[in-house]
């Protein structure tokens, strides 16, 4: 069985807020390789953080799948998001307002992802703490 670059996303089980995935973020695609906090280099870290500030929202996350997307709000584009790049205590929820960096994904470093990833503003749902059992 061969697997194509780019994953298609075609249904996630559950997400971080228990509720069904709607149908458009169906369209999501996973880069290919996964860069996480711990395989990226030293150098592509450091260039990330030189970046600006960039603001945006979940437009969903999966805790038990270890990703997500964050729509910008600068460009609009849906950005992927590592598990291992979360700062604080609590699991993201879609409409979270979040500040990031921009990370270029290897290998021809075309594609970016966010990493340093803050929530400054959660929504109003209960938000689940990440050293949480449920």
């Amino acid at each position: 069985m061969s697997h194509s670059p780019n994953k298609k996303i075609d249904q996630l089980e559950r997400v971080s807020n228990e509720k069904e995935l709607p149908n458009v973020i169906k369209h999501l695609t996973l880069p290919s390789p996964i860069i996480t906090r711990r395989t990226r280099t030293n150098s592509t870290s450091a260039r990330a953080l030189e970046n600006p500030l960039e603001k945006g929202k979940v437009k969903m996350f999966c805790r038990e799948k270890g990703h997500g997307f964050i729509k910008s709000d600068r460009t609009g584009e849906d950005i992927f998001v590592h598990i291992s790049d979360i700062e604080g205590e609590y699991v993201p929820l879609s409409g979270d307002e979040v500040e990031y960096r921009l990370c270029p994904i290897p290998p021809k470093y075309e594609k970016t992802q966010a990493v340093h990833v803050n929530i400054v503003h959660l929504t109003p749902e209960v938000h689940v703490k990440w050293n949480s059992l449920t």
